[in-house]
């Protein structure tokens, strides 16, 4: 009987289980008492946080990977957004990748009004005596190597906080950081029904 789990990924971990090397860096392992063989699906990079689903079938693994899910972030750049660069992010952009130039997939992107209510990150993001930061939510259905980092730097705004929010119609809602819940599957990922935290 396979296990399947949604967690807050927190800012500082990697998004594996073991790690070769050998300066220390924490893992997912010290959040839960996960089952023997759980993966986690895709990645979110050392400095991102949000939602990530782990599993023990290697099935559905793939399946949430694919390209007909699409997973949204809520990200927090330096400076104050223009309507010119979410109409550039939505067109697509250019962004390096395995030495090459890729310009990425059309895109979901707006502003995000207000600041989400997401939990205090470990390490302090810079205050405003540097200058004002904007909030975008930006939705792909591609996932290469830091993308939306790539994605936001190119219309000229670094991302200074990143946080996934839904992958499919599973949502992080209120969960906090390193905290783990347990679903029954993953299987109606593309369902219009949204998945509420219990």
């Amino acid at each position: 009987m396979h296990q399947h789990f949604i967690i807050y990924k927190p800012y500082g971990y990697l998004s594996q289980f073991i790690y070769e090397l050998k300066r220390p860096k924490k893992l997912l392992g010290e959040l839960h008492d996960f089952p023997e063989n759980t993966m986690a699906i895709g990645r979110l990079d050392e400095d991102s946080e949000g939602l990530l689903l782990l599993t023990t079938d290697g099935k559905m693994s793939e399946m949430v990977r694919s390209k007909k899910v699409k997973k949204e972030y809520y990200v927090q750049v330096d400076g104050v957004v223009t309507p010119e660069a979410i109409v550039e992010l939505k067109k697509g952009v250019l962004i390096g990748f395995d030495g090459k130039k890729y310009l990425t997939k059309e895109c979901e992107a707006s502003i995000v009004n207000g600041i989400p209510n997401f939990p205090q990150r470990a390490k302090k993001i810079r205050d405003e005596r540097h200058g004002p930061t904007s909030w975008l939510s930006i939705t792909i259905n591609e996932g290469k190597f830091r993308q939306v980092r790539k994605m936001t730097s190119a219309v000229g705004f670094p991302t200074l906080r990143l946080v996934r929010v839904r992958i499919g119609n599973i949502y992080l809602n209120n969960l906090q950081a390193g905290e783990v819940l347990e679903l029954e599957d993953f299987s109606k990922i593309n369902d219009n029904n949204n998945f509420k935290n219990q």
